[in-house]
């Protein structure tokens, strides 16, 4: 179905040719002023100077013409603007509509496109800290924004899994266990099913070998040795490699899942490995890739730089590949798998002239076609009330995990002190609205700009927050099990008072809001959507006596409109990747 928005803009359209103007100058818009009307149109000042006549005569012949049943008030106003409000008759048709509606009538992407969101970009053998937050919380809710609206989205989590890292892990397992058959060139037998080390070992490996790395020459040879050996696949590592890959993956996904994120995908850098000898000769054949002081490099300067953009490095003098290299041979093998119409990379901004680096590679040298869409979204630093980066109160990187268990601890003293919970219920509530503090939090905030955790504010039950939006839900579920009937086939009634109409026009327009949020890969325009709606709700809630209107097709058309508000909200919640609890 079409959006609001758009069948007045066609009316619009209409009344500007009747009068004698190109029907293009007909676009209707949100009011920015709703104390003053519900939409607008600015056709009449564009149209001024084109027509060479002035913009509120413009606007009194569009208004000449817009006698339609949409319409309660079509004023046109100095110096040329054309104020719309609608009738509560035709508002509620169209609400009537989106109830029916699939998707509440949001129009489906034609034709659908395929997108890779590459987000999370977490390291095996080490745990998630608070710095994974945001690509996580930002991906999964642009995944979910994107399927909604009827694209084919592949979320991969992209793994830190290559490189010198797990050379020395797998030298650290050696200092632990060095009779392990994995080491013995000479075994030929099975190697153990069964991995000889849990997480919480492996978690204590990697930081000390890392450490021991930087003092001790001979121990950082071994490591660099073992890397060596493990990426030419020598038969013993390559197995213990598995082991770390299955007890690391098995780890992050129960960390994920805790957050309500999901991946299509748990490919890593390993899995670009193999594509990037061959992309490297190709780039040689084809002239691109060039050699610069003992570097391979692709130079990606243009003339219309005003600014030095440096030459992305392929290889360096010694014949290493780069984080480069690696994304360049993820595009191919991506490309070659799914053929995608975008790539949405979530990572934080300082990478940003990384990715324009390996962008302009990818696009000189052909690995993506010229109409692939190749998006940064460079997301800002979570900090603390200090505007520092989050740190644990003795300044080292909170794990994830601990993170997440602070905020539902915050979260249980708050219920428990309203007595509403039932005992074996508390932990999943207490988790539940945790979520919602957290990613709500960050998902309000603009994914570039940095912002200040408070873990206070976030988890409080007012104001624009996570766990307010809950509460909304929780409280019209409340009057819905109150009422004790069957309120899917009541029907909605045109709105009788202001904060009636309010919420109507706000829930009219799900589909503007959703759309631009999509467009701009920016989840906090649902979050203001959310918080506006859900506004709306709590004072028509308060207005109005439902349950206690003695008119009982009122009360009916009441709570038709909250039940619509509520599978509303329940939407937007899922679209930011959590849900709400039956009680708080």
């Amino acid at each position: 179905m079409n959006k609001l928005v758009d069948q007045i803009s066609e009316l619009l359209c209409s009344a500007f040719t009747a009068a004698g103007y190109d029907a293009s100058y007909g676009k209707a818009t949100i009011s920015n002023r709703p104390d003053l009307c519900e939409y607008q149109c600015n056709g009449a000042m564009a149209a001024a100077k084109a027509y060479k006549k002035a913009p509120i005569a413009i606007a009194n012949d569009v208004v000449a013409q817009l006698s339609h049943e949409a319409f309660e008030s079509v004023e046109a106003v100095a110096p040329g603007f054309i104020n719309l409000k609608l009738t509560p008759a035709y508002l509620c048709a169209y609400l009537e509509q989106m109830r029916s509606a699939e998707r509440f009538g949001v129009p489906r992407q034609e034709p659908p496109r395929t997108i890779v969101v590459d987000y999370g970009g977490a390291n095996v053998a080490k745990p998630l800290h608070v710095g994974h937050l945001r690509p996580a919380v930002i991906g999964e809710a642009l995944c979910r924004m994107e399927r909604y609206v009827g694209n084919k989205v592949i979320g991969d989590v992209h793994l830190g899994d290559w490189g010198l890292q797990m050379g020395l892990i797998v030298e650290g397992v050696r200092e632990r266990y060095p009779d392990l058959p994995y080491f013995d060139d000479s075994y030929t037998g099975e190697y153990p099913s069964q991995a000889p080390f849990t997480i919480s070992e492996l978690e204590e490996i990697y930081p000390a070998a890392s450490a021991r790395s930087k003092v001790d020459p001979a121990f950082s040879a071994r490591a660099h040795e073992a890397t060596y050996r493990l990426q030419k696949g020598q038969r013993g590592y390559a197995a213990l490699r598995e082991h770390i890959m299955n007890v690391s993956i098995a780890d992050l996904r129960k960390n994920y899942e805790a957050l309500d994120v999901h991946y299509t995908l748990w490919k890593g850098e390993s899995d670009a490995d193999p594509y990037i000898m061959p992309m490297i000769e190709k780039m040689r054949a084809d002239g691109f890739a060039v050699e610069s002081q003992g570097a391979l490099v692709v130079e990606v300067q243009t003339e219309e730089d005003t600014k030095q953009v440096p030459p992305c490095i392929l290889l360096k003098s010694d014949g290493a590949a780069l984080y480069a290299t690696t994304d360049l041979a993820t595009l191919v093998q991506r490309e070659q798998d799914f053929h995608p119409d975008k790539v949405l990379y979530v990572v934080d901004k300082r990478q940003a002239l990384h990715f324009e680096q390996v962008f302009r590679t990818a696009y000189k040298t052909g690995i993506v076609r010229p109409e692939t869409e190749l998006k940064f979204l460079g997301f800002g630093t979570m900090n603390g009330k200090d505007g520092k980066p989050f740190k644990t109160r003795d300044g080292g990187v909170m794990r994830l995990e601990n993170f997440v268990a602070d905020i539902t601890d915050t979260v249980r003293q708050r219920i428990a002190q309203n007595q509403v919970i039932p005992p074996e219920k508390m932990d999943q509530t207490a988790h539940q609205i945790a979520i919602a503090a957290l990613k709500y939090g960050d998902l309000s905030n603009l994914a570039t700009k940095d912002y200040v955790f408070d873990i206070e504010r976030f988890t409080s039950f007012e104001g624009n927050t996570g766990p307010y939006l809950l509460y909304t839900i929780v409280r019209i579920g409340s009057i819905m099990t109150k009422y004790g009937g069957d309120v899917s086939g009541l029907a909605l009634r045109p709105a009788e008072s202001a904060l009636e109409k309010d919420l109507q026009l706000v829930l009219s327009r799900f589909a503007d809001q959703l759309l631009l949020a999509v467009r701009d890969s920016t989840p906090n325009v649902l979050c203001a959507y959310c918080y506006e709606l859900a506004g709306a709700a709590n004072r028509f809630y308060h207005d109005v006596r439902i349950l206690q209107e003695p008119d009982e097709a009122r009360r009916q058309g009441y709570l038709a409109l909250l039940d619509m508000t509520r599978r509303m909200l329940l939407t937007c919640i899922d679209l930011l990747g959590f849900s709400a609890p039956e009680q708080m």
